[in-house]
C-alpha cells in the first residue's frame, strides 16, 4: 500500500512551525523522519528556533483575547468542522500515522477516528460548560460557580499516538476558549504537520484568529525545560514517560503552574478461574502485542489464577505462534504486528528480556529480534511471554515493547494486591463471570488504577470516559467525562441584592 503524501501537503522539506493556517519560515536544524517500516526517508522538517517560539507565543496571546469571547457553541461549531475535515482525510492521515510511527494501518485509521470522536464529543460539551448554583446562608444573596478560559495550553505529545492525544487536548481546550501550542514528538513530526494542513482551511473559512491552533517542531535543547518554565503557558499537558513527567512537573511546579500528566503504565489483567477464556485470550493478545506493545495501556502483566494458569499459558503461546507469521509491514492488509519505533526501542526490548531472566524469569516464547528480507531494518521483534514474579525489577518497570509477564495468584485479594503493587496506576482489568470478584475489583479495596474494567482488556479506551491514571502515571485526566474542567479556571460568585451588608458566618462588624 502506498500513498502520495502530497495529498496531505507533505513536501520533501517542510517548515516546522505554524500559527494555524500560516507557516513560519523556520531556519533551525533539519530533522529527517525515517519510517520504522524499512528505514527509508519519508521527508524532512526544518526545526523552529527560539525566535519562532516567541513569535508563536505572541500570536497566541493576541489570539486568546479574541477567541475567549467567541461564544462557546460557536467555538464548538469550528471544532465540528475540524472533525469533518479529519473525516475527509481519514485514510490519508491513518496511512501517515502507520508509516511514520509503525502501527498497523487498521490502528492508524482507529487513531484518526479517535480524533473525529473527540471533535463530536467536544461539540456537545461546548454547550455544557456548566457551573452550579448553591444556596447562600445569607438572605437575598445568590451564589454560584462558573468556568472561564485558562489561557495558553501547551501540549506535548508522544510518538505512539502522534495525532489522537493532540485531539483529546486541543479540542477540549478550543471549546473552553483556550489557545494551544502543540509540541509533537521529534519521532513523528510529519503527522503533526499533516494535521495542521488538514485543519488550515477550516480555520480560514471561519476566520479563526492566527494563534489559536499553534504547532512547533523543535529540539528539546531549543524548546524543552524553557517551555515548561514559561509563565505565559497557563497549562502544560504532557504525554510521555514517567521520567519526562517528573521533570516537567517539577519545573512547572516551581512557578505554581498547572499540568495534566499522562505518563507510564504497567497494566495488568487478572484472569480468574471463572473467566471466559476464549474472550480473555482475544483481549489479552491484542492488549499485549497491539501497536507492538507501545501503548501506554498495553497489557504488561497477566495475573492468572493457579487453577487455570497452565491452560492460559498454553493457549497464549499457541496464539502468539499463530500471529508470528503476521509480523511485518504495517501497511500490508494481513499484518497484525508492525515494527518497534526505532533501534533504541529494540535494544530496550532485548535488554529487558535479558535482565528479567537474570532475576529468575523464564522465557516461554519469543523475545528475539527478527531478521531477513521481510524485516528490512532491524526494528521487528517476536513478542515475548515470560514467567516472572511481580517483585522483579524489570516487572516493576515499564518496557515500551511487546513483553507480557505471567504471574500466579490464589485468592482475589492476592490478585488485587499484585495488580496494585507496582509504581504505575493507569489501566487494569479482571476477566471473571463471578459478580463478587468483579465488584470487589472495582471497589475501594480493588484496583488502584485510573481505569479498571471487567471482561474488557486494558487497551482501547473510549473517548467518552476520562483517560488517565494514578501514582507514577501522573494523576491527569484527558478526553471525556468532566476532563474539560482542567482546561478552565473556576470562579465562585456571590451577588448581594438585599440592600444590606451581611457578613458570612453571622459575624457582626459595626463601626
Amino acid at each position: 500500500m502506498t500513498l502520495d503524501l502530497n495529498l496531505l501537503g507533505i513536501e520533501a522539506v517542510n517548515p516546522g512551525a505554524s500559527t494555524g493556517s500560516e507557516w513560519l519560515d523556520t531556519q533551525g536544524d533539519v530533522t529527517a523522519s525515517y519510517t520504522p517500516v524499512d528505514g527509508s526517508l519519508i521527508a524532512k522538517v526544518t526545526n523552529a528556533t527560539l525566535d519562532d517560539y516567541e513569535h508563536i507565543v505572541a500570536k497566541a496571546q493576541e489570539a486568546y483575547k479574541k477567541w475567549r469571547i467567541v461564544p462557546a457553541p460557536k467555538r464548538g461549531e469550528v471544532v465540528r468542522q475540524i472533525g469533518e475535515a479529519l473525516r475527509e482525510k481519514k485514510a490519508e492521515l491513518g496511512y501517515l500515522v502507520s508509516l511514520e510511527m509503525g502501527k498497523i494501518y487498521e490502528e492508524g485509521l482507529g487513531e484518526v477516528q479517535e480524533m473525529i470522536d473527540i471533535c463530536e464529543f467536544s461539540v456537545g460539551q461546548s454547550r455544557l460548560l456548566n457551573g452550579a448554583t448553591m444556596h447562600s446562608e445569607r438572605p437575598f444573596h445568590r451564589m454560584y460557580d462558573q468556568y472561564h478560559p485558562i489561557g495558553i495550553v501547551g501540549i506535548i505529545t508522544s510518538f505512539n499516538f502522534p495525532v489522537a492525544v493532540w485531539g483529546w487536548n486541543a479540542m477540549l481546550a478550543a471549546i473552553a476558549g483556550d489557545v494551544v501550542i502543540w509540541k509533537p514528538s521529534s519521532k513523528t513530526p510529519l503527522c503533526a504537520l499533516a494535521v495542521q494542513k488538514i485543519i488550515a482551511e477550516t480555520l480560514r473559512v471561519n476566520n479563526v484568529p492566527e494563534g489559536v491552533f499553534n504547532m512547533i517542531v523543535a529540539k528539546s535543547s531549543v524548546l524543552g525545560d524553557n517551555f515548561a518554565a514559561d509563565k505565559r503557558i497557563s497549562l502544560i499537558s504532557v504525554t510521555g514517560s514517567t521520567a519526562v513527567g517528573r521533570r516537567v512537573s517539577a519545573i512547572v511546579g516551581t512557578r505554581l503552574g498547572k499540568t495534566i500528566l499522562e505518563l507510564g503504565g504497567n497494566n495488568a489483567v487478572v484472569i480468574s478461574k471463572h473467566a471466559d477464556l476464549d474472550m480473555t485470550l482475544q483481549s489479552v493478545v491484542f492488549g499485549a502485542v497491539g501497536t507492538c506493545g507501545q501503548r501506554c495501556t498495553s497489557t504488561r502483566r497477566l495475573i492468572i489464577h493457579e487453577s487455570v494458569y497452565e491452560t492460559v499459558k498454553e493457549r497464549l503461546v499457541a496464539a502468539y505462534k499463530s500471529i508470528s507469521d503476521r509480523i511485518g509491514d504495517p501497511l500490508e492488509k494481513d499484518t497484525l504486528v508492525g515494527p518497534l519505533v526505532d533501534g533504541t526501542a529494540v535494544k530496550n526490548f532485548l535488554h529487558a528480556i535479558d535482565e528479567v531472566q537474570k532475576e529468575g524469569g523464564k522465557l516461554v516464547y519469543g523475545g528475539t529480534s527478527l531478521k531477513g528480507e521481510k524485516y528490512p531494518n532491524g526494528n521487528y521483534v517476536l513478542p515475548a511471554v515470560v514467567e516472572a514474579e511481580n517483585h522483579y525489577k524489570m516487572v516493576q518497570e515499564e518496557t515500551f515493547a511487546p513483553i507480557v509477564y505471567l504471574i500466579k495468584y490464589s485468592t482475589i485479594e492476592e490478585a488485587i494486591a499484585l495488580n496494585n503493587n507496582v509504581p504505575q496506576g493507569l489501566s487494569s482489568c479482571i476477566f471473571t463471570e463471578n459478580l463478587v470478584e468483579a465488584e470487589t475489583f472495582l471497589s475501594e479495596t480493588g484496583s488502584d488504577c485510573g481505569i479498571a474494567n471487567v471482561n474488557l482488556g486494558t487497551s482501547g479506551a473510549e473517548i467518552g470516559g476520562a483517560f488517565g491514571g494514578e501514582k507514577d502515571t501522573g494523576g491527569g485526566r484527558e478526553s471525556g467525562s468532566d476532563a474539560w474542567k482542567a482546561y478552565m479556571r473556576r470562579q465562585t460568585n456571590t451577588i448581594n441584592f438585599s440592600g444590606q451588608t451581611a457578613l458570612a458566618q453571622g459575624i457582626t462588624f459595626d463601626f
